[in-house]
């Protein structure tokens, strides 16, 4: 094709959002697609991901990131197929990953994107249980909480992108795994469908007084993408010796002023507890290694995943507001074109 003739709508931050965002901190821009130069490719985005650390981007202070300026275009990995390119790397028609951010259409260096194996799983799941998501829960369970047999493992946003995951490798490895969701639901998803032990709606249930009931000695592990009331609650019921990741803070994302932080730091000190933030992209030279574990578990049919996709790329900036007050259910993936 002749790339100059076609014309790119991408979506970019207009403003910096006041607590949860809005759709006039979106801007929908339309350009020219830029000339393919040598060593570059031309990509058509399939499917665009929608995760929670997007909200940190959109903020003005320090952060593991340079953060957004008003004008750029939203930040996030997209699954697409290669229209053009310039480069022995990639022939027209590969899919491939990359962040090209939200975008219909993006012109980059070959080296900034990464080939999709077609025969691990359907493309959807490139940006999902085999993306980045995947990968996160992952590393973050087995490299950060070193899970064992017999341990208490409780996990919030337990039927999210990265909670599902979590959960199910930590049945994988011999764990009491307790899920902390936002609906009936979605409880019912992680303890029928997935296999979780138990299930705490934290919206109508006492999470701190459930946790008693469920745990003889506490909790062991716990992987944290909330922070908040439910991080509070876990704290008050840590067994000694206990592993706390720190993956993410959804509950803080839309705070505004200064976020929320655990009330009960002594609590660590008297369970002698570990606690570790951590990024995927620590582990990245190891990502195809488990990439391929998670798609040997998904075959034998020990790890399940759901998808919430929405079509249309004009529906981003509502799915993503949707996403932080929890209204998905599984990963959240934009629908942007069909692979023809």
């Amino acid at each position: 094709m002749k790339n100059t003739i076609k014309m790119n709508r991408a979506w970019t931050m207009a403003s910096r959002p006041v607590g949860e965002p809005k759709p006039d901190n979106f801007k929908l821009v339309e350009f020219e697609i830029p000339t393919v130069q040598h060593g570059e490719v031309l990509l058509r985005t399939l499917f665009l991901s929608l995760d929670p650390y997007m909200r940190g981007r959109m903020r003005s202070g320090p952060s593991y990131a340079t953060p957004l300026e008003p004008g750029d275009i939203m930040q996030g990995e997209v699954v697409a197929r290669v229209e053009y390119s310039k480069t022995k790397r990639f022939s027209v028609g590969d899919i491939v990953r990359s962040s090209i951010g939200w975008q219909e259409w993006g012109v980059i260096p070959a080296h900034l994107a990464k080939p999709v194996d077609l025969s691990l799983g359907p493309i959807s799941t490139a940006v999902g249980i085999l993306g980045m998501p995947g990968l996160t829960a992952y590393f973050g369970l087995l490299e950060i909480c070193h899970p064992k047999a017999g341990d208490t493992l409780v996990v919030s946003a337990a039927s999210g992108a990265v909670g599902a995951i979590v959960g199910q490798i930590g049945k994988i490895n011999g764990c009491f795994v307790i899920g902390v969701a936002g609906s009936n639901d979605k409880c019912r998803y992680v303890t029928d469908e997935l296999g979780f032990d138990a299930a705490i709606n934290y919206k109508t249930e006492d999470v701190s007084s459930r946790f008693k009931e469920l745990t003889s000695s506490g909790i062991d592990v716990y992987f944290d993408n909330v922070g908040g009331p439910v991080l509070d609650a876990v704290m008050e019921n840590l067994a000694d010796s206990s592993r706390i990741a720190i993956c993410g803070q959804v509950s803080q994302y839309n705070a505004v002023g200064i976020a929320q932080g655990p009330r009960n730091m002594g609590a660590l000190l008297i369970a002698r507890a570990t606690v570790q933030g951590f990024l995927v992209y620590d582990f990245e030279r190891r990502h195809e290694i488990a990439r391929r574990r998670l798609a040997g578990w998904m075959r034998d049919g020990r790890l399940k995943y759901k998808e919430d996709i929405v079509d249309g790329f004009e529906h981003a900036p509502t799915a993503f507001a949707g996403l932080l007050r929890g209204d998905n259910f599984g990963k959240l993936i934009v629908r942007v074109s069909e692979l023809d």
